[in-house]
């Protein structure tokens, strides 16, 4: 297993909270724990290495695995995990998870440290330059309320610069805060309460919110968010061929991480990845397929392969 290049990955915390059950578990007793708290596929890496050894983090006795460590185990920070927090207060997006005190607190307390990067050093080739401003004051008090209203499940009341110049003024209640690699911005999946009292979801890009304000209201319906999204997919998934040379697999998984998805095994080096979608999120997702590599194939659905040999033909009129 890697040192620390994962140390914060799904992997690791997956890992970190198995290790730290003082229970014996079955190997559907880890199996379900990971699927819970990771992705389905997180399977495909962990499982193998847990059930060969190759990890030697649990103790087997006939069907119970026990974890290795004492109870007396303690993890305190090394110099490289500090350089790596200090590295990561310099980006400017972390300070909207935190109030002002709390970022300057962290940045007294790491004041000796070296960071493990510099900002400079990263050119992004690949994706667009009219990022949000993070550093704006009304964006930044923008995404503190609306973080606010997203854990306490509160309504909230937007005004709102909708594409093309029109304004939208409504109440939504925010579910979740997604961020855009490929877009470098943030944007939030809202739900709306329509004329006939069903909830509709909506995406909004937060730099295009005027303000914000917080009301008494909250939400209290069963409504599920995972429901909505899956409702608003396409019938049929975006499928993929992924050929696992030059670690494809796990570049493919961290590349489409912000998706809904399934993959399987085929054979000893081919996966096959169905990936969830809808309007929304298709041009973004065809995007960042064409600039995947050539280890991927796209094999349907004929929606999404219509759309591929379109902008490849418009690609191929520019040259």
């Amino acid at each position: 297993m890697e040192l620390f290049s994962e140390i914060y990955n799904c992997y690791y915390q997956v890992l970190r909270h198995l290790l730290l059950n003082r229970d014996a578990m079955t190997m559907r007793d880890i199996r379900a724990q990971i699927i819970e708290e990771g992705f389905e596929e997180s399977m495909l890496s962990i499982i193998p290495k847990l059930e060969s050894g190759a990890w030697n983090l649990f103790t087997k006795n006939g069907e119970l695995y026990l974890s290795k460590l004492s109870t007396s185990f303690f993890e305190p920070l090394s110099d490289l995990e500090k350089s790596y927090l200090k590295a990561l207060l310099s980006d400017s997006r972390i300070g909207l998870f935190l109030e002002r005190g709390q970022l300057d607190a962290l940045n007294d307390m790491l004041a000796s440290v070296e960071p493990l990067w510099k900002q400079e050093q990263f050119y992004y080739y690949d994706r667009f330059s009219d990022g949000d401003p993070y550093k704006d004051e009304t964006y930044w008090q923008n995404f503190r309320i609306l973080l606010q209203a997203q854990k306490n499940r509160q309504y909230v009341d937007i005004d709102y610069n909708a594409p093309g110049g029109k304004r939208v003024h409504h109440y939504y209640m925010p579910a979740r805060l997604e961020y855009s690699v490929k877009n470098d911005k943030f944007r939030v999946l809202a739900l709306k309460q329509t004329g006939n009292q069903k909830m509709r979801l909506e995406i909004l890009n937060i730099s295009r919110i005027k303000s914000v304000r917080l009301t008494e209201k909250t939400f209290s319906s069963s409504v599920s968010l995972n429901t909505l999204i899956r409702d608003s997919y396409y019938k049929e998934p975006l499928r993929l061929r992924i050929v696992n040379e030059r670690n494809a697999l796990e570049r493919a998984m961290l590349h489409f991480a912000n998706y809904e998805k399934n993959t399987v095994k085929i054979d000893e080096k081919t996966y096959e990845c169905l990936i969830y979608y809808n309007q929304n999120m298709e041009t973004e997702l065809l995007i960042e397929v064409l600039s995947f590599g050539p280890m991927l194939t796209v094999l349907g659905n004929e929606r999404f392969l219509g759309l591929l040999k379109e902008r490849l033909e418009r690609q191929m009129r520019i040259l």
